[in-house]
């Protein structure tokens, strides 16, 4: 596997970028991130950068924070030159419908204002359950987003209350329902499976409900337990059991099948939609390498091969760019060995699969082998990933980059 990329290098202060990442801006596609910052609670699991009212306090709010959202699109626009229409736009978090449909609709608003949309534009925003209706819905239905994304992780109650979700588990159907009410035709649930506890009839119970919601696309992740949250120190103490392999797999398997069997087919490793339109067409982005510009704190970018990055707390974010000054925090100037590294590592886990050719020989040889093992599909010039191989994802992509 190749060296680590390197840990990046100051960002300018007025935000600028190279001219070889400027080349080219507007023939790429072009995406947008919002990252909302706020919670009202902190789950268990989550390592994001959010912050509930009692850790931000009073030195930064939803106004202060749309306030420098507003600068930093503008900032942005001007670094690109002419800015290019935003092919999508997704506001995560966080949580985005804390903001309310009024608030969501100022986001979009100023994304207008500083970019404009291109002509059918998928605009997505996350929803906790519990903070949304029918007239939220409605709301951001008629200030133009197109799709939502709902927080269900599980069906069963007691597997919320590890993972510390406070939505009630038939909350996220009733929501998915509404939003299709509403007029979304595109509307995601999101799972989390493998965790502590949770047994096979919890996880069926979860599907039974997805379907039963009507939703057009289902992202499913395995629990992973990152460092510093309160469920890793849960796990430290041994209250809970570390989430099992075998389980991940055997549960994985069960998510594909349901789907599969429901008319649900795999795009992405841990994302299945009913057509090609109800792809996140945000996240293709993402997967492609494409250009995309993250507003908010902390928020990641990547503008022909440079990837930057904001500070991460509220206030810092708001205060820089309240004196003019970009809230880059740093960047990584990725060489074409790092390109190339970063295309074998997202779009293997794609349906239609990696271009053979972007492999070296060695990491072709690999591939052959990877073949006689199962991992891929026989292929002539794409390496697509078997049943088996996705169980495995990581291990193969490890594989072909030797």
């Amino acid at each position: 596997m190749p060296s680590a990329l390197p840990e990046g290098e100051p960002a300018p202060a007025d935000g600028a970028l190279p001219a070889s990442a400027l080349a080219g801006v507007g023939s790429r596609p072009f995406g947008i991130y919002v990252h909302v910052p706020f919670c009202a609670t902190r789950c268990g699991y989550c390592d994001f950068n959010t912050y509930t009212p009692g850790e931000l306090g009073s030195s930064a709010s939803p106004e202060s924070w749309l306030e420098g959202l507003r600068r930093e699109l503008d900032l942005a626009a001007s670094v690109l030159g002419t800015a290019p229409l935003a092919e999508t736009v997704f506001v995560g978090g966080g949580t985005p419908s804390l903001l309310g449909a009024s608030g969501l609709g100022e986001v979009l608003d100023a994304v207008r204002q500083s970019f404009g949309l291109a002509p059918g534009a998928e605009v997505t925003t996350e929803s906790n359950p519990e903070s949304t209706s029918v007239p939220f819905f409605e709301g951001i239905r008629s200030a133009g987003y197109t799709r939502v994304s709902l927080g269900m992780q599980s069906a069963a109650r007691h597997v919320l209350a590890v993972l510390d979700r406070k939505h009630t588990p038939g909350r996220p159907g009733e929501a998915a329902l509404e939003a299709r009410k509403a007029g979304f035709e595109h509307v995601n649930l999101d799972l989390i499976y493998g965790t502590p506890g949770e047994r096979p009839s919890d996880l069926a119970s979860s599907l039974d409900a997805v379907l039963a919601a009507g939703v057009d696309h289902v992202s499913a992740y395995a629990l992973i337990v990152e460092d510093g949250t309160g469920l890793a120190r849960r796990i430290r103490r041994g209250d809970l059991p570390m989430p099992d392999d075998d389980v991940l797999a055997s549960s994985y398997e069960m998510v594909d099948s349901v789907l599969s069997g429901a008319g649900f087919s795999w795009y992405e490793v841990s994302n299945w939609a009913t057509s090609a339109e109800a792809q996140c067409r945000h996240n293709v982005l993402y997967w492609k390498g494409a250009d995309w510009w993250g507003f908010g704190p902390g928020a990641h970018s990547h503008v022909g091969g440079v990837r930057f990055w904001n500070v991460k707390h509220p206030a810092r974010y708001s205060s820089l760019l309240a004196e003019g000054t970009s809230p880059a925090a740093g960047r990584e100037l990725l060489s074409a060995e790092d390109q190339r590294v970063e295309r074998v590592l997202l779009e293997l886990r794609l349906a239609e699969g990696l271009p053979v050719d972007v492999l070296d020989d060695a990491g072709r040889e690999e591939a052959r082998q990877a073949i006689a093992d199962g991992l891929l599909e026989p292929y002539d010039d794409r390496c697509v990933l078997t049943d088996r191989g996705r169980l495995l994802a990581d291990a193969v992509v490890r594989r072909l980059l030797p």
